[in-house]
């Protein structure tokens, strides 16, 4: 831990390093503007059995904090992303339904437990490499709309966007690697990362197999018969190809339901949401886009009001809607909010 920082004329961010380039290009592009920046780098669960990149992504921070001139701190929140991002993560893929550990890594670890000790210990603000940006106090898509991710970000609250910065939204991805080495960062040239949120390359089927014991089962196609075996429903998600497109699953049966097709809601149809989260006022039988996937279409819809819950309408045919995974309302290129599919 650190010391409360001191206020100064100058604002002070908290940055989260991860190791990467775009994280290492914010860092080096608030100090540029005058920011008083801290770098933190922010050690989660290890998997025991499975390769983490944690200590190498870490020395890959300390070189790009040394090249800045700029403190790196590491903040060890192993407990809280064991706690509340794997465990969720099981329990949601054993329920039937398919997580997004990345929205939980978010919610819970980037803009929850780092981002409530970076404010505790004097940040005026806390930032990341997310390519997203925040004009008018509104979450907004980034300039390169291929690497867009605030379909990542729908769970942030009004109140947190006064203090968080997206400095690499406002650039294509292509330039944020120019910028690297402009600044003369030592990972300019590295890939970008591949995997779960913060630990990298995991085989996520073999990671919940440690927890869910695989059970054979049947493959039914549309018209009852079997059409070959499964290692437990658990371990798949609607619209996934096996022996076809699974278009549906019974728990209880351990059985999967397989098409030629994949899995498409018919026209007029309403999606349930839960744990929804609004950044800006939903409007009543105004039109919206959504995207039920990151990078993926967006679909017109309406929302409709029911008790306390919010029905999602579809003016076109989704394809591939899973219980468990995000649905994220535009209007424009602006990220109204969002839920967790019924």
């Amino acid at each position: 831990m650190i010391a409360k920082m001191k206020k100064s004329a100058k604002k002070c961010v908290f940055v989260g390093m991860s190791g990467g380039v775009d994280s290492s290009v914010s860092a080096a592009l608030l100090k540029k503007d005058g920011y008083d920046v801290i770098g933190v780098f922010i050690k989660v669960w290890e998997p025991e059995g499975f390769v983490c990149t944690w200590r190498e992504d870490r020395r890959e921070a300390m070189r790009v904090a040394a090249v800045l001139d700029i403190p790196l701190v590491t903040l060890d929140l192993s407990k809280e992303y064991e706690r509340e991002v794997v465990k969720y993560m099981i329990s949601e893929y054993h329920a039937g339904r398919t997580p997004n550990p990345d929205i939980a890594c978010n919610r819970e670890i980037k803009f929850g437990a780092f981002y409530r000790w970076s404010r505790k210990n004097g940040a005026d603000y806390v930032a990341t490499g997310h390519y997203a940006r925040i004009k008018n106090g509104r979450l907004t898509q980034s300039e390169d709309k291929n690497k867009d991710q605030t379909y990542f970000l729908w769970t942030l609250k009004s109140e947190q966007l006064k203090h968080c910065l997206f400095p690499v939204g406002d650039y294509e991805k292509g330039d944020v690697r120019k910028l690297a080495k402009k600044f003369k960062l030592p990972n300019f040239a590295k890939r970008d990362s591949q995997g779960l949120c913060f630990i990298g390359r995991l085989d996520i089927k073999k990671f919940i197999q440690r927890y869910i014991k695989p059970k054979r089962g049947k493959v039914l196609n549309e018209k009852g018969e079997v059409v070959g075996e499964h290692d437990g429903v658990w371990f798949y998600t609607i619209g996934e190809r096996k022996h076809g497109y699974v278009i549906g699953k019974d728990i209880k049966k351990n059985i999967l339901f397989v098409s030629n097709k994949p899995p498409q809601l018919p026209g007029d149809q309403f999606v349930r949401l839960n744990d929804v989260n609004w950044l800006s006022k939903p409007e009543k039988d105004k039109h919206y886009k959504t995207r039920i996937r990151h990078r993926g279409e967006l679909y017109s819809c309406c929302l409709v009001r029911e008790g306390r819950s919010w029905l999602v309408k579809f003016r076109e045919s989704p394809v591939g809607l899973a219980p468990g995974q995000s649905l994220v309302i535009y209007e424009h290129d602006t990220c109204v909010g969002g839920g967790v599919i019924v």
